[in-house]
């Protein structure tokens, strides 16, 4: 599998399980960046923390697009900003489309 394709499933896995938003995501994060992939030390992973909180924007959404340009460049940013923003949002568009068909 690619590297953007690594990217991708990791960030919308991320995406998906973020139910909790903000800072409940972090350890969510910390488990696929640092103990599944090592694409981060655990200073790093502090540091992008540190980062993505200082920065407008969800800690999630703003910790995908340092790590994936980190790992990809501009197109690895991309592909990891969209599948944490993406995920969720066809989840939840298919769960309105079900609600929209059932109800008449």
């Amino acid at each position: 599998m690619t590297a953007l394709a690594v990217l991708a499933a990791a960030f919308a896995r991320i995406g998906l399980g973020a139910f909790g938003g903000g800072l409940a995501t972090i350890p969510f994060i910390h488990h696929e960046l640092v103990l599944i992939h090592g694409w981060l030390t655990e200073r790093e992973f502090a540091e992008v923390v540190s980062l993505a909180q200082m920065t407008p924007g969800p800690v999630a959404l703003n910790a995908a697009t340092y790590v994936g340009y980190r790992i990809g460049g501009f197109a690895g940013a991309l592909v990891a900003t969209i599948a944490v923003a993406a995920a969720p949002l066809t989840l939840v568009a298919a769960a309105a489309w079900l609600i929209s068909r059932a109800s008449g």
